[in-house]
């Protein structure tokens, strides 16, 4: 029997979407789509976590085991999935207010383990469901809700922080273009261990023109450059442009192979245990403390 080919629309879901019209994350669930009918993934071996916010709404939205976690916890969820299921390619997906603020300790330590996960954090620098307070990536002087006079607070770089933690794939892409975050969420996915894939998704409510503007002015896509991903020293002055140069690093900015994922390390730890002597009689295990 000839396999069927899957194609984007498989994985749409019959449930209405409730983003503003115009809204990033459109692009985004676009390049989901997309990416994963390349792949050719089935539905029931995808699974899609994500936190609360806007974007969050994603999980629903795609084909897919689907979970929508609490605030800022999608990620150790994704990888006790993963951990239970590792036939699953999984995807994790939250907004910057989700990720980066909440669940930031998560964040950290996800990074840390190095799971086999695709964490795609939709960026639009603004907490749009809640109105339009600051966010921990809203820039410094933006006017908000909650900052009438001006942010007095510096924005958090995550790409720096990703690659200071050891991640082993970073990625920044842009809503608008879906084409080309496509191939960096494939990529992600193809990667063997944990990839974070930050996108600008503007909020058209509340960051809407100023954003879709300045990373169309002052975006720098990395393969029109001589940047090596594999190259951290380079991989870290690319994560200080918005700071160094004002302007807006799209691609992979840092890509390493070979190191071990969670899984690996868990298997090791099996592989040990087993090696162990194995007690046939409680009594006689009972003797080793005494």
């Amino acid at each position: 029997m000839e396999k069927v080919k899957l194609t984007a629309k498989d994985y749409k879901t019959k449930i209405p979407i409730v983003w503003c019209p115009g809204c990033g994350d459109f692009g985004v669930l676009s390049a989901i789509h997309q990416a994963v009918a390349d792949l050719q993934i089935p539905p029931e071996k995808l699974g899609v976590v994500s936190g609360i916010g806007c974007s969050s709404r994603i999980a629903g939205y795609i084909n897919a085991y689907g979970f929508n976690a609490i605030h800022g916890r999608p990620l150790p969820i994704a990888t006790g999935a993963k951990v239970a299921n590792p036939e699953l390619t999984m995807l994790v997906a939250g907004g910057d207010g989700d990720g980066y603020s909440i669940g930031t300790n998560h964040f950290v330590h996800t990074i840390r383990r190095n799971p086999d996960l695709t964490y795609i954090v939709m960026d639009n620098r603004i907490y749009g469901l809640t109105k339009g307070q600051v966010s921990p990536t809203t820039p410094t002087g933006d006017v908000t809700k909650t900052t009438p006079l001006g942010n007095p607070e510096r924005p958090l770089n995550p790409l720096a922080l990703a690659l200071e933690l050891g991640a082993t794939y970073i990625a920044q892409g842009f809503s608008g273009n879906v084409k080309h975050l496509k191939e960096l969420i494939k990529e992600g996915i193809q990667h063997k261990g944990f990839a974070l894939i930050n996108v600008l998704s503007p909020c058209v409510t509340f960051r809407g023109k100023q954003e879709y503007d300045y990373v169309r002015d002052h975006g720098v896509y990395l393969d029109d450059v001589d940047h090596d991903p594999s190259d951290w020293n380079a991989a870290h002055e690319v994560t200080q442009w918005m700071l160094t140069k004002n302007q807006v690093p799209l691609g992979v900015i840092y890509k390493v192979e070979g190191k071990k994922t969670l899984a690996d390390e868990i298997n090791e730890v099996q592989e040990k245990a087993r090696a162990k002597k194995i007690y046939k009689d409680v009594r006689e295990l009972i003797e080793q403390f005494r």
